[in-house]
């Protein structure tokens, strides 16, 4: 008889999802985290969409340690002087709790998340380092962790983007650097009076602004802010394969946008709380590997399941979803008393049915329009800023309407460019 029937690798909002629903229904569960406590060594800019969790825990952002609600969203094309905001703000933002948003920490978020898991009667052991994967007869029955060997029904592997026992499992193969950005992150410690004016924000009122150009020196890649109760989560992400040719290192960059002159005053008196790296799940639909096997399930950033549209990244949601839907299938293999791939493949039919897969399959062709659209990260903020210095600038030459000012400035950047990059764009996004 197995020491489980599940045991989840990793204490991410994935796997604690899939421990919870799992233990909830009657399943006796293991979580194993390598981090110091569960979930600690987790990171992501820190934005949750409210709808899959809300779906499973309702209610949760009244006990859960959500920073801000987000009623603010801005997205900005910056040069190394400008920035051209497009600043959106309303009150109507999560009127219905499934369309809310939050900012979140995600060591208190992820802890919180797995003491649900625990109270639902699930064990947790951190830090717990697994090494791979327990096989007998070829099957797989378990997990090996240091000197002990763990045996379960099904394990479900929820241990990041770069899952070396999804690859061990044969499921998943090397990561290619297209496919994965490096992201830096800091929290900078500001009081709530301050984020409340310099945002324009109310108590629990929080802001995501997202940020291209500049920050990415011309690279693929972006800049992140967002606000929580008394500090702030700036970050910056770029692809893996042109950070390994860009001749600054991923720390200077982020130093370069915390002077630039639209940063530099929203941070400034901030101290410095925690800074933290990460990779980060990049092609979407077309890096997710095998997710189910015989006794075994991928959930999360594992899986791939990530998706960034610049105007906002989606990765929690998802992930959510995801460990929701191993559960269901887990807890169905239990009834049958199958966990073979026969059964567990309903894993993937689930995700099929629901948001995962199929907003993975509406945006497939979004990672290429971004990775290979170069010029959204150098030609079009400059245009963008030439365009808007023409309007606002008065010099005591004679006036010339608005056309004639921005044609000489869209021919440079190229008429046909905008038109093939719109459409483009129109048909990834």
């Amino acid at each position: 008889m197995a020491d489980y029937d599940a045991i989840v690798v990793g204490a991410g909002v994935s796997g604690s999802t899939a421990a919870y629903c799992m233990a909830k229904a009657g399943m006796s569960v293991l979580i194993l985290d390598r981090g110091d406590t569960a979930g600690s060594k987790n990171v992501t800019g820190g934005r949750l969409y409210a709808h899959s969790l809300e779906k499973i825990i309702p209610g949760f952002a009244d006990e859960a340690p959500v920073e801000r609600r987000v009623v603010r969203e801005t997205i900005s094309m910056m040069t190394a002087e400008s920035s051209f905001n497009i600043d959106f703000h309303s009150s109507r933002f999560a009127a219905d709790p499934k369309q809310a948003s939050y900012t979140v920490l995600r060591s208190a978020f992820d802890a919180w998340l797995t003491g649900k898991a625990e109270e639902a009667g699930c064990d947790v052991v951190s830090p717990a380092r697994v090494d791979d994967l327990l096989r007998q007869d070829g099957k797989i029955v378990g997990v090996i962790a240091g000197e002990d060997e763990l045996t379960a029904d099904v394990v479900i592997l929820a241990d990041g983007v770069n899952s070396l026992l999804a690859q061990r499992a044969g499921l998943k193969k090397e990561l290619a650097p297209h496919q994965v950005g490096v992201g830096c992150k800091e929290v900078i410690e500001l009081p709530k009076n301050v984020i409340n004016d310099r945002f324009g924000l109310e108590d629990g009122e929080g802001m995501a602004r997202l940020m291209a150009g500049a920050p990415s020196q011309g690279m693929m890649g972006g800049a992140f802010l967002y606000t929580n109760k008394e500090s702030l989560s700036l970050g910056l992400i770029m692809g893996v394969g042109d950070i390994a040719k860009s001749p600054t290192r991923l720390p200077d960059m982020l130093e370069t946008l915390k002077a630039h002159p639209a940063i530099k005053p929203l941070i400034a008196g901030g101290k410095l709380a925690e800074y933290s790296a990460h990779l980060v799940p990049e092609a979407g639909i077309h890096m997710m590997p095998d997710i189910a096997a015989d006794n075994l399930m991928v959930v999360g950033d594992a899986a791939g399941f990530c998706i960034n549209l610049g105007f906002t990244v989606r990765g929690m949601d998802y992930a959510i979803a995801s460990g929701e839907a191993a559960a269901q299938t887990a807890i169905e293999a239990k009834s049958k008393g199958d966990y073979s791939n026969a059964t567990l493949g309903g894993y993937k039919t689930r995700l099929e049915q629901g948001i995962v897969l199929k907003d993975l399959a509406t945006y497939s062709r979004a990672p290429h329009f971004i990775e290979h659209t170069t010029r959204l990260y150098k030609e079009y903020p400059e245009m963008v800023e030439k365009i808007f210095m023409q309007m606002f600038t008065m010099d005591g030459e004679p006036a010339k309407k608005m056309l004639w000012k921005m044609l000489p400035i869209i021919r440079e950047a190229g008429m046909f460019n905008l038109m093939k990059d719109g459409m483009k764009g129109a048909g990834a996004i």
